[in-house]
């Protein structure tokens, strides 16, 4: 999570003062378009249109690939519960898909969840770990799907020298007060596709109203919604950004330092990554529920068991769980062409990763000593004989 600090208010004052506090069509200069110039140049892509929340970056994201009723969407089992919805707010229908011990989708399950109905796949790159999307890609071009990365929970992590959110056909991130860059609530969508940012820009801001502001004349005009930032928000952005990458550098180095003192001294197993190099979110994984609840008792300093934070499990979706609509006449469930399965059974794999794993926080908060000594208490906690951790092999 980032820090807010006095920068962000020295930042704010002079957009308060000017009375210039919305932003219209395609931008007039301000911190909104200084910022997403700033953002595609330290992200490496070409279109980045900001909005209110990742939520809305997400939904927006969908209308700009033309996913609509009766389309399935593949999203992983675990995640906050807004990757699922948003495709209902577009008509298409969320299908659940295993994760694996990196707690990112599993490309394995992927191919068993592909059916004619599939026109994307949602890979979230979940408490700064990042999916493997070399194998999501490739599965995506072999059978014709769209890619669009959800790079809420891993704002600035990178895969194999690539942005987290810039490699799929198009990425959506968050800005909301518990991520990487945060200004309380905010979002953004990055896509290389002039017609999918063309779509995007529309929607999120009325769609018909602005023609003259439009780069592209020749994209028919959408009805949208409201989805803008602010000009206020495009102003802490600017300060926001500027600390994004020595954030990661740090996390990294945490990472680096709290992981050898765990698996070293503690006969814990460290959960793989898809790219180690840049891992920034560290887990624990046990062989049993019951060794993981007991590791989240004794540690309660920031670590959790993450079976236990319920709003990111599916089995806690209920609104999807029992396919609700906003009405009757607007239910995307009863729209599919088939039956998908809901149940709270539906990915017992990753049910059984989520009781058997403790995410332990890299404590921005904390000094990095203070964080190495929870890391060797933790560590001798578990460092005794006849305790069997599960040895899997790392992805590197």
């Amino acid at each position: 999570m980032a820090r807010v600090g006095l920068r962000e208010w020295l930042a704010i004052a002079p957009v308060i003062a000017s009375g210039r506090l919305s932003r219209y069509g395609n931008g007039d200069g301000g911190p909104l378009t200084r910022f997403e110039t700033a953002f595609s140049k330290s992200f490496g892509v070409k279109h980045v249109l900001t909005t209110s929340s990742g939520t809305g970056a997400l939904i927006a994201a969908l209308v700009a690939a033309g996913i609509g009723p009766g389309d399935e969407v593949l999203v992983p089992a675990y995640t906050w519960i807004a990757t699922a919805a948003a495709p209902l707010a577009v008509g298409a229908v969320p299908v659940l898909v295993e994760i694996d011990q990196t707690l990112t989708i599993d490309p394995a399950d992927i191919l068993r969840k592909i059916t004619p109905n599939t026109r994307a796949i949602i890979p979230v790159h979940m408490a700064n770990m990042v999916c493997d999307m070399d194998s999501i890609m490739r599965i995506a071009r072999e059978h014709g799907l769209l890619v669009i990365e959800d790079a809420c929970q891993a704002v600035g992590l990178s895969y194999k020298g690539r942005r987290a959110g810039t490699i799929g056909d198009i990425g959506a991130f968050s800005f909301n007060q518990f991520k990487n860059i945060s200004i309380g609530e905010g979002g953004a969508i990055v896509t290389n596709d002039d017609h999918f940012f063309a779509r995007a820009r529309m929607y999120h801001d009325i769609g018909s109203v602005f023609r003259g502001h439009l780069d592209n004349a020749n994209e028919p005009l959408l009805p949208g919604i409201n989805m803008k930032a602010s000009q206020i928000q495009g102003a802490m952005l600017n300060v926001q950004l500027k600390k994004l990458d020595p954030m990661v550098r740090r996390m990294r180095r945490r990472y680096d330092a709290l992981s050898r003192i765990l698996e070293d001294g503690g006969e814990l197993h460290v959960g793989p990554h898809n790219d180690r190099a840049n891992a920034a979110g560290l887990h624990v994984i046990f062989d049993s529920e019951e060794e993981a609840k007991s590791f989240a008792a004794r540690n309660k300093r920031g670590v959790y068991r993450l079976h236990d934070s319920s709003r990111h499990v599916y089995t806690f979706w209920q609104p999807i769980l029992e396919q609700r609509a906003i009405h009757p006449k607007m239910n995307p469930f009863a729209w599919a062409e088939r039956k998908i399965d809901y149940s709270p059974n539906a990915c017992p794999r990753s049910l059984d990763i989520l009781k058997r794993t403790c995410r332990i926080g890299l404590g921005e908060n904390y000094p990095l000593p203070l964080m190495q000594y929870f890391a060797r208490k933790m560590a001798r906690q578990n460092a005794t004989p006849e305790r069997n951790l599960v040895a899997t092999p790392g992805i590197s």
